[in-house]
């Protein structure tokens, strides 16, 4: 059996051309069936797309103007005390530990998750490490970053249908 037998897809991701079932190894079947049954039940929002990329957790939302970056981080589910932020090498670490558990007595059942997350947020901008403010409420966690007044701006305007200039 060659490797490309276990590929479900062809060249041009259209599916592979489906071999009888008399020759089919037993091994490829029950390993199409098992990758079936994940699509099915976890969706492939789950799974790292073709490109690599992988849907990131926690949501961000990151603004600028002309003093600062604010950073708004969800963070449903989570204490404060579970959640790390770090400031280095032009970046903001969010990271942190996320733990659930419930137990139903009655019903004679408990569940227990726990998870690691982590996001880097590029900054393009020299920030004031001394000034960087951080709320946490209601699972939101908002994040304020000073720009330095004396940094310059990193980037350069880029002018659609010209060429691109410094920015000012």
């Amino acid at each position: 059996m060659a490797i490309r037998d276990l590929i479900p897809w062809g060249r041009d991701n259209r599916p592979a051309p489906m071999q009888s079932h008399r020759d089919e190894h037993p091994f490829l079947t029950l390993h199409r069936e098992m990758n079936r049954l994940f699509d099915d039940v976890f969706g492939r929002s789950l799974m790292p797309s073709l490109d690599g990329n992988v849907a990131a957790w926690p949501r961000v939302e990151v603004v600028s103007d002309d003093k600062q970056v604010k950073v708004t981080a969800e963070l449903p589910g989570v204490d404060e005390k579970d959640v790390d932020l770090t400031l280095e090498n032009d970046a903001l670490l969010i990271a942190g530990e996320t733990r659930k558990e419930s137990e139903d007595k009655a019903k004679g059942y408990s569940e227990r998750y726990y998870g690691r997350f982590e996001r880097v947020i590029p900054l393009p901008y020299e920030v004031e490490e001394d000034s960087v403010e951080a709320n946490f409420q209601n699972g939101v966690l908002t994040i304020t970053l000073p720009k330095s007044p004396h940094a310059p701006d990193r980037g350069k305007r880029i002018q659609i249908g010209g060429k691109s200039s410094a920015k000012h």
